[in-house]
């Protein structure tokens, strides 16, 4: 039976985000009973399953002087932890790598000053930021920074990492779909508290309905590792968050590498654009002079995914439903789902100890 001290918690959505949040409620309530309910766990590869199409690394894109700096700089500080301190980077999937980031505007004019201080606010925690020479910036660009070490990450490995450390610590996993969350509750009668992260699936859910979400499509290629090492990430863009952005992101553990992108917001297609793909591999040559030439890349995949984007924001809050039980939101994070992920669940362990009348660890 559940009480306060062992409530039992119901987490919609499989994803990072789900995952992760599932993970900090553990360490908090050790005891609690804790069920995950997805249609889509890693492993799957589906349209309506981001997580596992993402880029992905840590570089922030926020300055908000606020909260989203905030869940960028706990979720970073996180992954520190797992790769330096506890030494399980291989096993993680999480590698540090230095990045170039090189844009076409000029610094006051492309999103990356957080405007309260005029700084951009991680050059810290990425070990310092550097200006790029006139001689490495390719043709065109206006500035680059080189950022001295950042995070990349193997999404296949880490997503299955997550679910392994969810299963090892006892918690349940069951595959079903709900079009509400008054549906899902239903067939879990005992549950104390709900936390939502359903990521686009709450455009949809029928007492959900959050028209603030929409799809923002990308579209990348793995592409086998080259013979010549790449020593750093790459990306170039007009501004910070641009459908024209462009990026080199080497995976760890024999993960290739993704070369992207694209921003198409409202695109809900899930079809390989030949054409853009195409695009995508000249743009990346073009930028990463180790790569060679577009038509020497050998493809392993094209890949789409949409990012559960939102107006707004990422929806992270508490709200209490009519049946008396609370639902905690963690969904609409972008493309930030993975830099932001253990910042965001610690958001939502906030809330959900808030609906308890808790307010320290268990």
């Amino acid at each position: 039976m559940a009480s306060k001290d062992q409530p039992n918690f119901l987490i919609l959505g499989a994803g990072v985000i789900g995952l992760t949040t599932a993970l900090t409620l553990r360490a908090a309530y050790p005891t609690s009973h804790i069920t995950i309910v997805a249609k889509h766990f890693p492993g799957d590869r589906s349209i309506e399953y981001t997580s596992p199409w993402a880029g992905a690394n840590w570089s922030s894109m926020v300055h908000d002087n606020g909260p989203l700096e905030h869940y960028d700089r706990v979720t970073f500080k996180k992954f520190a932890q797992m790769v330096d301190v506890e030494g399980k980077g291989e096993e993680v999937g999480i590698g540090r790598m230095g990045m170039w980031g090189v844009f076409d505007g000029k610094i006051e004019e492309v999103g990356v000053l957080t405007e309260e201080t005029g700084r951009i606010w991680y050059e810290e925690l990425v070990g310092g930021l550097e200006e790029l020479s006139k001689e490495e910036l390719p043709e065109g660009a206006v500035f680059g920074l080189d950022f001295k070490s950042t995070f990349r990450i193997n999404t296949q490995v880490y997503l299955n990492w997550l679910q392994a450390q969810a299963l090892s610590s006892h918690i349940a996993l069951i595959r079903r779909h709900y079009p509400s969350l008054i549906s899902l509750l239903s067939d879990f009668p005992s549950t104390t508290l709900l936390v939502n992260c359903s990521a686009l699936g709450s455009l949809s859910l029928m007492d959900v309905r959050d028209t603030n979400l929409y799809p923002t499509r990308g579209q990348t290629v793995l592409i086998a590792e080259p013979k010549t090492p790449i020593p750093r990430m790459y990306f170039r863009s007009p501004k910070r968050i641009d459908p024209e952005t462009t990026y080199v992101f080497p995976r760890p553990n024999g993960g290739g590498v993704i070369l992207g992108g694209s921003r198409q917001d409202g695109n809900w297609s899930a079809e390989v654009d030949v054409q853009l793909a195409a695009d995508i591999m000249r743009r990346c040559c073009e930028l990463c002079p180790e790569l060679g030439r577009p038509e020497d890349l050998q493809v392993i995949s094209h890949n789409v995914g949409l990012r559960p984007s939102r107006k707004g924001g990422p929806r992270i809050e508490l709200e209490k439903w009519s049946n008396g039980v609370p639902v905690v939101h963690n969904y609409g994070h972008a493309g930030a789902g993975y830099q932001s992920s253990w910042g965001t669940a610690e958001r939502a362990l906030e809330l959900v100890r808030k609906a308890l009348g808790t307010s320290s660890k268990l």
